[in-house]
């Protein structure tokens, strides 16, 4: 099997294969600007057009269309729902409508991307089953099945289900060369088997999946056999689907991620580092060409929280360091959504801790890797982390500055814990409850604050076992050891072995490994335990266990360091290290760097002049060197635009103190820009240059456009002053929490010019 760059072939798609333009939509007036003209439900939707893209699997669904484009967007649609890629079938499918508007199965194959959504998905499947007479019998088979599906959602869920399949049971046995039809079929006896309906045989499901590929070896239908046989004792029964999963859809990233379920579970962490490595990179080249945000797909950054647990599982600790970093730059959509951020935060202490990597950490105070935070257990996790980094490192005064720290968040807790029970004290009185009323709302009063407390507390006992190792006080240590909860084994063993406590260190490190012999981490750090308790032939066995999976560790961190007594008298080399092999049922394996670059950054922003109401050109160019954050808006008459205007003006100042100028793009001509200046709040206009784009041309360059329905749409964006867009907002609606982006801005354009503009895939 050839594989040709993915970074490439996404970039060449989303550059220069844009499908043919949608008719323009007629005017409503009563549709806010911005919103879909179509209705509310294709707000939220795909608003850019679809291209086409290689590599989204080898499907056959013949629809009826006379249009060969439309036919073309709808088989890549199909293969998208296969992988899981539902906003992008979407936008596949909504092509095929621009492109045929009576093709009925584009709406059944905009309802299939809509599962998740029965309102959006019904919608669409009653427009489908409108124009159901101008397809043929085996598409209206299609449709009817999903019609009934939603057409009954008051009657018993699993009820409905059961019909569905006995619906493409009908579909096959009158049309039985209809792959596709066993295909969903596969998936819908697997996806009714999540929602409570019983799967009698998966054994006969994998046979019906089986006659897909006996015909089609690359179908994407091995997607499902490895849902199919996940988290089973037969895990080994989807080795084959695992290997064939990424290479059957290969632009689709969670194709990719699928067989880590997989190989994790069957402990084969360096096959499941390398498929969730692989996927990052294909998210990581789509980000690029569709320009759009890292949080903008939704299992991102579980993907990436996976990839950097499974680097640390076999050693690959710098690259994990490097990802989690790179996690927390990824810019946050808005004040709610930072799951990538909190993640990537989470992995990067975890990592530095468990490979007492103490330097690397203390080095990172203060920055925004390691900012501090609001929520009282997060940040105790933080200092805590920072407080044994500095006692390790024997830095007696800046440990104590964090256990100071610790210990004031600590009071700070109890006092707010005292301060909101005398509130609902208070309130109860005033409310006149009942005891028992007046007990339950204390208990609800109280109810947040145990757990940031007991953080607290247990991170203070571990900070002091630290301080009381460096100062020499082992006797101290023991007591403390019950209360600091959030030790892992592995580190009690360390603390154990250095009061003289062989025995339970031995104990510890051993119950460290139970659960999983192979991670490379707590095999290791037996082994070290065993060598210096003495246990020298225990050690060696450790250690030869350890060195069947050292492949790809990095030997110079401590708990392989500690191992080099070991490695001399076994007469090793001092690179002990067995080569990286390759097992023999893993696939035909491209180069990970066709398929994109390892980390996330940031794509080039497109070059404009356009002129301000007297006619002067302003350009981005003019920006070089200076961050500047662009504010595309619909003109004077939208009022929602001119509403973020004026909570933007206020703030302007402040974003020109961080060195962020501020300027607005305007769909009104250059003669029009004046309305906009006569509604600014302080009657003086506004303190920004404001430009027109009344041919739209910005707009459609920043994909701040709808193309289906030819209208623009809002799009707020912070470019820095290297050119390059490290933040966006497009939407039916205007971005308003400029406080906010304020923040973020700053956060972001922390980030070191070497490592945002990074292009290498490697």
């Amino acid at each position: 099997m050839r594989f040709t760059s993915l970074a490439c072939s996404f970039a060449l798609a989303f550059t220069t294969a844009q499908a043919e333009d949608a008719p323009a939509a007629k005017p409503n007036e009563a549709k806010p600007p911005g919103h879909s003209l179509h209705g509310e439900a294709f707000n939220e939707g795909p608003r850019q057009a679809a291209v086409l893209m290689p590599g989204t699997g080898d499907v056959r669904f013949p629809a009826t269309t006379k249009n060969e484009l439309a036919q073309k967007f709808f088989t890549q649609g199909v293969g998208q729902l296969h992988g899981f890629w539902y906003f992008e079938a979407e936008r596949s499918f909504r092509q095929v409508a621009a492109l045929d508007a009576e093709c009925a199965m584009a709406y059944w194959g905009m309802a299939m991307a809509n599962i998740k959504n029965p309102k959006r998905a019904g919608d669409f499947i009653k427009v489908a089953e409108a124009k159901k007479d101008k397809a043929g019998k085996r598409e209206q088979l299609w449709i009817a099945a999903w019609t009934a599906f939603y057409a009954e959602t008051k009657k018993d869920e699993g009820a409905r289900r059961t019909s569905l399949i006995r619906a493409l049971e009908g579909l096959i046995y009158e049309f039985p060369e209809d792959l596709e039809a066993k295909a969903f079929l596969v998936f819908q006896l697997w996806d009714n088997s999540q929602h409570g309906s019983p799967l009698p045989s998966r054994l006969a499901v994998d046979a019906l999946a089986q006659q897909v590929l006996a015909v089609q070896p690359a179908h994407p239908v091995s997607h499902y056999l490895i849902h199919l046989w996940n988290n089973m004792d037969g895990d080994k029964r989807a080795l084959a689907a695992a290997a064939h999963c990424g290479q059957a859809a290969p632009a689709i990233a969670h194709m990719w991620h699928m067989p880590t379920h997989t190989f994790s579970n069957l402990k084969r962490y360096a096959d499941g580092a390398w498929q969730m490595e692989a996927s990052a990179r294909v998210d990581h080249a789509h980000m690029a060409a569709a320009r759009i945000m890292p949080e903008q797909i939704h299992n991102y950054a579980h993907n990436n929280d996976w990839l950097v647990k499974n680097l640390g599982y076999v050693g690959r600790v710098q690259d994990a360091v490097d990802l989690a970093m790179n996690m927390v730059e990824l810019p946050r959509l808005d004040a709610t959504h930072r799951q990538a951020y909190n993640l990537g935060r989470e992995r990067l202490l975890e990592m530095l801790v468990r490979f007492e990597m103490w330097g690397d950490l203390a080095a990172l105070e203060g920055s925004m890797y390691l900012a501090r935070d609001e929520k009282t257990e997060i940040e105790a996790r933080r200092l805590a982390a920072l407080g044994v980094a500095w006692f390790s490192s024997g830095k007696a005064e800046e440990g104590g500055r964090e256990l100071k720290a610790l210990e004031a968040l600590l009071a700070k807790a109890r006092t707010d814990r005292v301060a909101a029970a005398d509130a609902a004290e208070a309130k109860a009185k005033v409310e006149k409850k009942t005891p028992d009323q007046e007990a339950k709302a204390m208990t609800d009063a109280l109810k947040g604050f145990a757990y940031p407390i007991s953080t607290s507390e247990a991170a203070i006992a571990e900070v002091k076992i630290y301080q009381a190792l460096n100062d020499g006080r082992h006797d101290a240590v023991k007591p403390l050891l019950a209360a600091a909860r959030d030790i892992s084994s592995e580190r009690r063993a360390r603390i154990s072995l250095a009061i003289g406590d062989k025995e339970e260190a031995v104990k510890l490190a051993r119950q460290a490994t139970d659960p999983d012999p192979a991670q490379v981490q707590p095999l290791a750090n037996l082994a070290g335990v065993l060598w210096q308790a003495g246990k020298k032939d225990a050690a060696r066995e450790a250690f030869e266990k350890l060195r069947k999976l050292s492949a790809e560790i990095e030997p110079d961190l401590p708990v392989f360091e500690r191992l080099a007594p070991i490695a001399e008298e076994l007469k090793l080399a001092k690179d002990w290290r067995v080569p990286v092999t390759v097992a023999a049922d893993v696939g035909v394996r491209p180069d990970l760097a066709t398929l994109g670059p390892f980390r996330w950054h940031p794509f080039a922003a497109a070059s404009w002049s356009l002129p301000d109401s007297d006619g002067q050109p302003h350009a981005l160019a003019d920006y070089k060197g200076k961050p500047v954050l662009v504010v595309f808006y619909l003109g004077s008459g939208c009022s929602h635009c001119i509403e973020q205007l004026n909570i933007f003006a206020p703030l302007t100042a402040q974003f020109m103190d961080a060195g962020i100028q501020v300027i607005a793009v305007s769909t009104d001509s250059a003669t029009g820009l004046g309305k906009t200046f006569e509604q600014a709040k302080d009657g003086k206009g506004f303190p920004f240059p404001i430009v027109a784009d009344a041919s739209f041309g910005a707009f459609k360059a920043y994909r701040a456009f709808d193309d289906f329905e030819n209208i623009p749409l809002h799009g707020t964006y912070l470019i820095d002053g290297d050119g390059f867009v490290r933040w966006q907002n497009i939407s039916y609606q205007p971005f308003r929490d400029a406080k906010w982006l304020l923040g973020e801005s700053k956060r972001l354009l922390k980030v070191p010019a070497d490592e945002k503009a990074g292009t290498a895939a490697n």
